[in-house]
Parts: C-alpha cells; sequence; structure tokens
C-alpha cells in the first residue's frame, strides 16, 4: 500500500487492546477509504455494509438486511426501522466468534434519509450497548465530509465525544503519487507526474487509470476526452455524491473556477447570481472542509474580508478545458503550446504548490518555526503610493521573517527578467506601506529547474525547485 502509514496504524491498533473503538474515517470521493480499511483489516469484517447513494429509508434499510443475512444473521421478518436493524447488528456480534467484532459502514451519509432517524439509533447502539463491550471496533465512513463532520465528528447531542479515533485521509503528495508510479512500472519523469498532479491532484483513484507504454498525453486524451474516456464524466458525479442537493455548491465553485486569484464572500455571490443569505455561508464551509477551496484572511486585514479560493486541480482543469464538452479525441495532444494551456499551467503550479506548504518549509529549514500560511492583495492607491499588488503566498513566520513566494512555472531553467525584479520590489513596498510590518521581507522564487544565473537571478533570495516539492 503506497502512503497512508500513520492511517494504516491507527486501525491496526484498534485489533490489539481490550476495549471497544468508534471509528470515523473520511475524505472525499476517490481518496481510498474503504481500500485502507480492507487493507487495515485484511477484508475480514463481522459485518460490513455499504449505504445506496439515492435509496429511500426502505430501500436503504432493505439492503442493510440484506447485508446482515450475508453476515450470517437470520432476520425473522422485514426491517421496520433502524433501531430493529442496529438490534439485529447486536446480535451478529453476539454469535460472532471472533476475538475483535469489526462492524464497517460505508457511506453512513446515504443511508440517513430524511426523517429515518438513523442517528439517532447509531447513537443508542454505541452508547447504550457496543460502547460497553471490549471486542467492538465499529467503523463508519463518508465521502461527504461535511456530513461527517455535523452528524458525527461535531456531533453536539449523543455522540459528542463519542469517537475514539477519527482519520482524515488527504490526497497524495507529489512523493507518494511518484512511488505509485514507480510500484506500477510507469516511466514518468517528475515533470510529467507533476503535469498529471496539475490535472488530477492527489486522488489515488485517478492515478490507476495511467497506461503503461503511453505518453503523458496520450494517457490524458484516453483517460478524458476519447469517445468511451473513463473519466469524461467524473465532474458530473463528483459533486453529487458529495452533497445531496449540489446546485448551491456548483454555482460558487463554477465562479472561483473563472477566477485566478479568488473572491470575497460579497464577490462571490454577486458573481454567481446567487441570493445573500446565511446558506451561502454554510455551503462555503461545506465546500471548504472536502477540500474545494481554500479560504484565507489576508495578512494583515481582518477576517471579514476573508478570500475564497479554487484549491481542487481537477475542478479547475474541468472548467477551463472540459466544461464546453469538447469532441475531439486528441483535444489534449493538439492543445500543447497553445496560450490557454499555458495560463493554465502557471495557475495549477500554484495550486500545487499551495497543497505542499510542509515542503517549501522544509526547503527554506523552517519546519520547526511557528508560521502563518497566507495570501494578500491591495488596490492601487496613488494618494498612498501604493501600486496594487496580488501576492499569492505569504509564509508569515514567529522569528520576524516574512517568505514573499512567487511561483513561476517553466520546462527550463527560468531567466529572472528586469521586470520579475520591479514586480518583487513593487510588491515589497506595497505590503510595507499598507501593514506597516516591521518583519524582513525574503523573497522566494518556486519553479520547476532553477534559474539562469544572470543580473536578476539575486532578486530571490531562495530558489526552490521542483526536486524540492517532491
Amino acid at each position: 500500500m503506497i502512503g497512508r502509514h500513520d492511517e494504516s496504524a491507527v486501525l491496526k491498533s484498534t485489533v490489539s487492546d481490550n476495549k471497544s473503538h468508534f471509528v470515523a474515517v473520511y475524505g472525499r470521493r476517490r481518496i481510498g477509504k474503504t481500500f485502507l480499511i480492507k487493507e487495515a483489516y485484511g477484508n475480514r469484517f463481522t459485518f460490513q455494509h455499504a449505504g445506496l447513494a439515492d435509496g429511500t429509508r426502505d430501500e436503504q434499510l432493505f439492503a442493510f438486511e440484506d447485508s446482515l443475512r450475508d453476515s450470517g444473521c437470520d432476520v425473522p421478518t422485514h426491517l421496520k426501522s433502524w433501531m430493529e436493524a442496529f438490534d439485529m447488528l447486536k446480535k451478529t456480534i453476539i454469535n460472532s466468534t471472533e476475538k475483535k467484532k469489526v462492524v464497517f459502514i460505508d457511506e453512513l451519509s446515504w443511508m440517513d434519509t430524511p426523517k429515518s432517524r438513523l442517528i439517532v439509533a447509531l447513537e443508542h447502539f454505541w452508547n447504550g450497548w457496543a460502547s460497553f463491550r471490549d471486542d467492538v471496533i465499529l467503523i463508519v465512513c463518508a465521502s461527504a465530509t461535511s456530513w461527517m463532520l455535523s452528524n458525527v465528528i461535531h456531533n453536539k447531542g449523543g455522540l459528542y465525544n463519542r469517537l475514539t479515533e477519527q482519520i482524515h485521509l488527504e490526497a497524495f503528495s507529489l512523493t507518494e503519487c511518484e512511488e505509485f508510479v514507480k510500484t506500477e512500472g510507469i516511466v514518468f519523469s517528475r515533470d510529467q507526474i507533476l503535469k498529471y498532479y496539475m490535472i488530477f491532484g492527489g486522488v489515488p483513484y485517478y492515478w490507476t487509470f495511467i497506461k503503461k507504454g503511453q505518453s503523458l498525453t496520450q494517457n490524458i486524451d484516453r483517460i478524458l476526452f476519447a469517445e468511451n474516456a473513463p473519466l469524461k464524466d467524473e465532474f458530473k458525479y463528483l459533486y453529487a455524491s458529495i452533497f445531496r442537493n449540489p446546485t448551491v455548491h456548483l454555482k460558487l465553485i463554477s465562479a472561483l473556477g473563472k477566477k485566478r486569484a479568488g473572491m470575497t464572500r460579497e464577490e462571490l455571490i454577486k458573481a454567481s447570481g446567487l441570493t445573500n443569505s446565511g446558506d451561502i455561508s454554510v455551503k462555503l464551509d461545506e465546500l471548504e472542509s472536502c477540500g474545494f477551496i481554500r479560504k484565507y484572511s489576508a495578512y494583515g486585514m481582518k477576517s471579514k474580508n476573508a478570500v475564497y479560493q479554487l484549491i481542487d486541480s481537477f475542478t479547475l482543469f474541468y472548467y477551463r478545458f472540459m466544461e464546453e464538452n469538447p469532441t475531439d479525441e486528441h483535444f489534449w495532444t493538439n492543445m500543447i503550446n497553445m496560450p490557454a494551456v499555458n495560463a493554465w499551467t502557471g495557475l495549477a503550479f500554484e495550486r500545487v504548490c499551495l497543497l505542499h506548504i510542509a515542503k517549501l518549509k522544509q526547503k527554506l529549514g523552517i519546519s520547526g518555526v511557528l508560521t502563518d500560511v497566507n495570501s494578500w492583495y491591495c488596490r492601487e492607491d496613488r494618494d498612498a503610493g501604493v501600486f496594487g499588488s496580488q501576492i499569492d503566498l505569504l509564509i508569515v513566520r514567529k522569528d520576524q521573517v516574512i517568505n514573499l513566494c512567487e511561483m513561476k512555472y517553466s520546462s527550463i531553467e527560468y531567466h529572472v527578467t528586469a521586470n520579475d525584479d520591479k514586480s518583487i520590489k513593487r510588491k515589497i513596498h506595497d505590503l510595507i506601506t499598507v501593514t506597516k510590518t516591521r518583519y524582513a521581507i525574503h523573497p522566494i522564487l518556486i519553479t520547476c529547474n532553477g534559474v539562469v544565473d544572470s543580473s536578476y537571478s539575486d532578486t530571490f533570495q531562495v530558489v526552490i525547485t521542483l526536486d524540492d516539492l517532491f
């Protein structure tokens, strides 16, 4: 298994003691939750069940009943409620001869249909029975991260503080994707791994479609643009599988997908054509918790001016190249070096850098230093002597240094120009003028292959390369 060593160790540790465990595993669709759980427990479960997408309450109960029978439970009549269903699960556990009874319920959120009282029954099962035993391992899992957070992890009712372990499964890093590629015998350079990552992010499932012997562009055309491309309709199902009614979520995402620098809440509402309400904040929180967007307060500004920015690589790629449903089976091959692709490449590279902050700090030698990670912007104000600046990444350090990071994709050594030097000096000027900071500001360049030695190459105090991101 690639990566997931700490998460796997947590799951395996639940088998070796003399107490019951209630474990929640959550993360976005295709991230590998089910695979992790099955690998950790050797696919040996006292009871295993997965909720039905779009199933009614009766259909969910019928499927649960079927899973009970598969586990050897004699269900005398059709289940009429979740209370009855979990009562039959107790009997399945009691009849098991396993030392530890591992109960795995996947896609729990799908089972929670309107007025189903599922959570009440789950509370009763755990609080009133399983938690008093020393041999039950209850694992619940769902792709609907926001649902898991509000209903299980941050539950304010009967499940409050009842979890013994929780695992938020995150995307693979570039390092883990490289390990996967090598394990599969696929010959990709680090630059090719980066380019695939800029499209698909670190979602393990998406990496399983790479075919040996094909170039990067051939793989992308086959996976996304061919007539029967396996991920051609992935976007359609991605948000629908996580949110019950994703209409508002998609309007927000669509607006962000067309904006490079991100937007405030007010700007986002206007751009998406939505009506201002508290529900907008809820939807934005849900998108953030699922890892599709990030929310940041610009350095030195109040939180009410927070900016939202699309961070999911696949969503960004979809809105740039797939939304219009291109019919050319060799679309990506024919797009190489086109202006639209070059513009997207720069933006996508920035997103990858933002997902690898720990690697950047490691290269800077500040892994142990307390930091705040921000972006920053200011509008032009000639009266105040401010030019107007957008800084995508500031690492504000407690040792009174600010790393001002510029991210520039280049397939060869980057040539720092007079314009780059001028731009950096203006940004530093604006940052000091507006924020009144007394911290030392260190310009940092993040690029793939280092820089050409030139009269402006010392503009940046540190140059971070693609190898450093790995």
